[in-house]
């Protein structure tokens, strides 16, 4: 009798097993079988009727300059598009079109040291753009986006800036993509 109740249980647990793995197999197929077409970069674009982007050239209109920003910007803003859309970049009649100029670039003191000497210097770069949405005229706008960074005033510009400026680029570029074509 002891050896029936054995088995028993063997074969209760090997259809257990059984169990876990036929619906382990099931959830499987069905999560295979699904198709989610959420992106995590937050592009809503219809691409029925959106295939392309026209994404003119920044230039500098800043008193203020630092000679490679305006092609770090443009590349960077290209870059962005070209990642996190399937849009097609053309240089004229796109369905979307962003072009502007960067307006300022600029450094203010932030901090004031106990010995009452800047300890801390703002670096900012201001962008302005123009949407203009050819398929959907209701989602056109004209907007300013900045980014500001820090650094001591014991450093250099000259060896901090390259790093500060691709800082604050990639925050203004995510900034216009989010506004363009994240609608957030």
């Amino acid at each position: 009798m002891r050896r029936f109740f054995t088995a028993k249980r063997r074969m209760e647990r090997a259809g257990a097993k059984l169990y876990t793995w036929i619906m382990c197999g099931m959830l499987s197929m069905l999560l295979l079988s699904c198709s989610v077409s959420y992106r995590f970069n937050g592009a809503s674009i219809d691409y029925t009727t959106t295939k392309t982007i026209q994404i003119d050239e920044f230039p500098i209109r800043s008193s203020y300059v630092w000679g490679p920003m305006a092609a770090i910007f443009n590349n960077k803003l290209k870059d962005i598009y070209a990642t996190g859309t399937q849009l097609e970049q053309v240089k004229r009649n796109g369905d979307l079109v962003i072009e502007g100029e960067i307006t300022q670039y600029q450094q203010r003191n932030k901090g004031v040291s106990s010995e009452g000497h800047s300890s801390q210097i703002e670096l900012s770069i201001t962008v302005n753009v123009r949407f203009t949405n050819n398929v959907n005229h209701t989602q056109d706008f004209e907007k300013q986006f900045t980014a500001s960074s820090y650094y001591e005033s014991s450093q250099n510009l000259n060896s901090v800036q390259e790093d500060l400026v691709n800082e604050m680029v990639k925050n203004i570029t995510e900034q216009i993509f989010n506004a363009t074509v994240a609608n957030w």
